[in-house]
């Protein structure tokens, strides 16, 4: 192999050559000059080394490329070593494309910065009068600030909300309720459904809307089973019976196959759930989740349905607030028509939440977007802004380019979960994240947020990258990413971020990032090729 030095000085016909090296794969001569008698020669990048396995690893993410930038889908892929910060691979990874749920990793570095892991949410219970002979005078209230797991998801956090409300006005003594039990959202402001989510997806569970006061994660599970007879209606049951949904239902049931496949449908949130079609005897039904219009209501539903079952009577009916001007605990006192001050409510007793980094688990492992948008909102909210889908916007942008140093121009946020199509990002943007996070102390407890490969994330087994890689997934319609980190055989963490738009089928780019996120865990440098 021809030899010679990293930097040659020739100079009135002496030389003095310096700090010799092979030539070939260290260093690019960019041009040689000749002044004064001295001949100069330039190089570019004197600290970079062309290691032979980086040009393998190249080679091959670029032939997984080359056949989808040929079918006119976008692309940006960028990786980058955590321990030397030099680029493993880079494909227009300034080029800003839709995330879809990858946007969720901003939320949780966000939440983390913002919040701290330990954060927890209260949920607070006031009565609106006072007690006499056991008679509360008035309205119980429940008062949410953004909790969104008083759920079955989390047993124990609702079960115990119930008991410690219970208890609290079993000592308050109050045994009849003669005005309404109020649900109060008002701590979040503004549209409870997402700038630009698809209106087709609005009935389904994971658009649910986003309330400060959420109830079972603000859906209603409806089963429908088929009659005991040929040619009745099916039977209709679903959760939360005591909450009004309305359903006009012209299914009918049938003894052989059916000639009409049962739908389910409904136009809007708002609107009457239509079930048609036919059900066969003997089936075993269908399930379905879908999203209730009024979080709120749902919540004052379910409390007066569990303080009936215990013995307090209730005169009035469940309500819901979700106006700020109509509440009295959004404001410290509120004026009357007549000019007078109206007390504020009494405090009657408060449940606090789990710590948010279980949520954040469920965030991510999940994709959940109501824990990532009822996050979202919360920061807005906390820091100052309004505790709404523009408030969670201002603030996070002001977090990633104040804090994270990621140019404006390298993002576009329209929500926290990556559900409407208008948010965008650069691949360079989402590595600027993760360097962050990781230099910051929360390392480890971000990365017990990520799902694995061949566990939780349900891919990539029987390869090197499982039980390894560490991501979050993303998939709208036309839109596939992966963004996460990776270590190497040599137990080298690598960043990575992998974005593609205009897709065909996301199944097919998944595959790609399988295998990118395979050979990224397989990749081992060449002895020797590492500039100290």
């Amino acid at each position: 192999m021809l030899n010679l030095p990293r930097k040659i000085i020739l100079s009135h016909g002496f030389f003095l050559c310096v700090l010799a090296f092979p030539l070939v794969g260290l260093f690019k001569v960019s041009a040689i000059s000749i002044s004064n008698g001295a001949i100069h020669c330039c190089t570019e990048d004197l600290k970079a080394v062309t290691d032979p396995a980086i040009g393998q690893l190249k080679d091959r993410i670029t032939a997984l490329l080359m056949p989808r930038e040929q079918r006119s889908e976008n692309w940006g892929v960028l990786v980058v070593s955590l321990e030397n910060g030099d680029t493993l691979f880079a494909h227009a990874k300034d080029k800003k494309l839709s995330p879809a749920s990858n946007m969720k990793l901003y939320t949780t570095v966000a939440a983390l910065h913002l919040m701290g892991s330990k954060f927890r949410y209260n949920t607070f219970l006031y009565r609106d009068g006072s007690v006499l002979n056991g008679h509360l005078q008035g309205d119980l209230i429940l008062y949410g600030t953004g909790d969104p797991g008083i759920s079955e998801r989390f047993s124990e956090n609702k079960a115990q909300m119930y008991q410690d409300f219970l208890v609290s006005l079993e000592q308050a003594g109050v045994k009849v309720i003669e005005g309404d039990v109020i649900g109060d959202a008002t701590y979040f402001s503004g549209p409870e459904i997402g700038p630009e989510w698809n209106n087709k997806d609005l009935n389904d569970w994971f658009t649910a809307p986003v309330s400060a006061l959420s109830i079972n994660e603000n859906v209603v599970t409806l089963q429908i089973l088929p009659a005991g007879i040929t040619g009745a209606t099916p039977y209709i049951y679903y959760d939360h019976e005591d909450f009004s949904l309305p359903i006009y239902n012209t299914a009918r049931t049938v003894a052989g196959r059916p000639t009409a496949p049962l739908w389910l449908d409904r136009e809007t949130p708002d609107s009457e759930v239509h079930i048609y079609g036919q059900i066969r005897t003997g089936s075993p039904g269908i399930w379905r989740r879908l999203t209730v219009p009024d979080p709120a209501l749902l919540a004052a539903t379910e409390l007066k349905t569990m303080l009936l079952s215990n013995g307090i009577e209730i005169r009035g009916n469940a309500k819901s607030i979700n106006n700020r001007k109509f509440s009295k605990i959004s404001r410290s006192t509120n004026q009357n028509s007549s000019d007078n001050i109206v007390q504020s409510p009494h405090l009657v007793s408060q449940h606090v939440s789990p710590e948010i980094l279980e949520y954040l688990k469920v965030l991510n492992h999940e994709s959940h977007n109501l824990f990532a948008e009822s996050l979202f909102k919360t920061m807005g909210r906390i820091t100052g802004e309004n505790g709404s889908f523009e408030g969670g916007t201002k603030t996070i942008r002001k977090f990633l380019t104040e804090e994270v140093g990621i140019q404006r121009q390298h993002i576009e946020i329209s929500d926290g979960s990556g559900l409407s199509a208008s948010n965008k990002s650069t691949p360079e943007a989402f590595i600027q994240l993760l360097t962050h996070i990781a230099k910051s102390g929360q390392w480890q407890t971000f990365l017990s947020t990520l799902p694995e490969a061949g566990r939780s994330l349900r891919r990539m087994y029987r390869t090197p990258a499982a039980r390894n890689l560490k991501a979050k997934t993303g998939t709208i319609e036309g839109v596939s990413a992966l963004t996460g980190v990776v270590k190497t055989r040599d137990q080298e963490e690598l960043l990575f971020s992998i974005i593609s738009n205009g897709l065909r089928s996301t199944n097919s780019s998944k595959r790609i990032e399988n295998l990118i996120g395979s050979h990224l865990a397989d990749f081992q440098r060449t002895p020797g090729t590492h500039w100290q």
